[in-house]
C-alpha cells in the first residue's frame, strides 16, 4: 500500500503539500493540486482518517445516548440522526445506558477525551449536573427529553399540549372517567403529559380522580398490562385510557382483551408516539404522533453546526393526534 512519501515523490512535491490537498486547504496552486490528485489515483493511495482526525483534533464520531435499544421509540430518531451524520462524514456511536450513572460516566468521558465530538443525549435518567458541566466545554444536544434552564439546546415536541390533544379527544366522544398510564414524574416529559391530561379534565369540569393515575417505572409491554390490570380492579371502572407511550398501550390492550373486554366499545385507548407497531394491533391504536425521524436529523445538524462554533437555538417540533380503531366504535 502506497504511503504520503510515495505520492509526494510522484506529483514532485513536499510531504506537506500532499498534506494540504489531503486536507482540502485552498493554498495549493491548481496546477500542484492536479498533479497530487493524479498520483494519489495513480497509487491508489488511501490516507488514514485515523491520523488526519487526529491532526485534526477531531473523532467524527458523535456519541448518541439512549436508555435502551428495545424502546422502537428511539430507532427512528436514531436514522434521522444517522443519516444526517454520515451525509456530513461522521459516524454515530450508539450507547445505551440503562439509565446506569456508572456507564453514563464510561461515555462521558470518551468525549472528555476527545474519542467522539460530541453528545446526542436521548436519556431521560441523564445526570443533568454532569451534562451541564460537560457542555461548557463540548458540544451537547438534548433530543426528545430535555433539563429546563440548563442551557444546552434541545429539539422536542410539546409534551403538555400533545397529552391535552389526546384527552380533549376521549372527551369530546363522550369519555369522563379517563386513566393515565404514566411513567416516573421524575423525568419531565411524565410531568408534563400529565400536567395536559389533567388541564384537558378540568377545562371541561371533569375533577381529576388520583384512583385513575397509574405510574410505572418503565415503559414496556409488561408495564403497560400491569398497568391496566390495575386499573381494572378498580371498582369505579375508567371507561378509556391515555397512556404516556405506545408500548404502554399495547400492553393495555392486551390486558383488555385478556379479560374478555372489547376496544373501544367497553374501554376506548389512545396512546403516544406512533411507533410502528402502533398501527399492527387490534384495534389499530390511536396515538400521538412525534416526528421522530426529523428529531433525529435535526439533532443532528445541531450538534454538528454547535461542532463548528455555531450557536443553536432549541426547536420545538409539531405533533399530531392520528385517530385509528381504538377509540372509534
Amino acid at each position: 500500500m502506497a504511503n504520503i512519501q510515495q505520492v509526494a515523490k510522484q506529483a514532485g512535491v513536499s510531504v506537506a503539500t500532499v498534506s494540504r490537498v489531503l486536507n482540502g486547504q485552498n493554498t495549493v496552486a491548481s496546477k500542484t493540486r492536479i498533479k497530487v490528485e493524479d498520483a494519489i489515483k495513480k497509487l491508489s493511495y488511501e490516507p488514514s482518517m485515523l491520523g488526519r482526525n487526529l491532526r485534526n483534533s477531531e473523532s467524527r464520531i458523535l456519541l448518541v445516548l439512549i436508555p435502551t435499544i428495545s424502546n422502537p421509540f428511539y430507532l427512528e430518531i436514531i436514522k434521522g440522526i444517522e443519516n444526517v451524520a454520515i451525509s456530513q462524514n461522521y459516524n454515530i456511536l450508539l450507547c445505551e445506558t440503562d439509565s446506569n450513572p456508572e456507564r453514563e460516566n464510561i461515555y462521558f468521558d470518551l468525549v472528555r477525551t476527545k474519542m467522539v465530538d460530541g453528545i446526542i443525549s436521548m436519556d431521560p435518567a441523564v445526570n443533568v449536573e454532569t451534562l451541564i458541566k460537560l457542555a461548557e466545554k463540548h458540544s451537547i444536544i438534548q433530543c426528545s427529553e430535555y433539563a429546563i434552564d440548563s442551557g444546552i439546546p434541545y429539539v422536542t415536541i410539546d409534551n403538555e399540549e400533545a397529552s391535552y390533544l389526546a384527552v380533549k379527544h376521549l372527551i369530546k366522544i363522550g369519555h369522563e372517567k379517563i386513566a393515565l398510564i404514566n411513567s416516573d414524574e421524575k423525568y419531565l416529559y411524565a410531568r408534563q403529559r400529565r400536567i395536559g391530561y389533567q388541564r384537558a379534565l378540568e377545562e371541561q369540569g371533569i375533577l381529576v380522580n388520583n384512583d385513575y393515575i397509574i405510574h410505572t417505572q418503565h415503559l414496556g409491554f409488561e408495564n403497560g398490562k400491569q398497568a391496566m390490570k390495575k386499573i381494572l380492579n378498580l371498582e369505579d371502572r375508567p371507561t378509556a385510557v391515555f397512556a404516556v407511550s405506545d408500548l404502554l398501550a399495547i400492553g393495555a390492550l392486551k390486558e383488555i382483551s385478556t379479560n374478555g373486554l372489547h376496544v373501544p366499545n367497553d374501554i376506548a385507548v389512545v396512546g403516544f408516539d406512533k411507533i410502528d407497531f402502533s398501527n399492527m394491533t387490534n384495534p389499530t391504536l390511536t396515538t400521538i404522533a412525534q416526528p421522530m425521524y426529523k428529531m433525529g436529523t435535526i439533532a443532528a445538524k445541531m450538534l454538528i453546526s454547535q461542532i463548528k462554533g455555531e450557536e443553536v437555538e432549541s426547536i420545538i417540533l409539531d405533533h399530531e393526534l392520528v385517530i385509528r380503531g381504538s377509540t372509534l366504535g
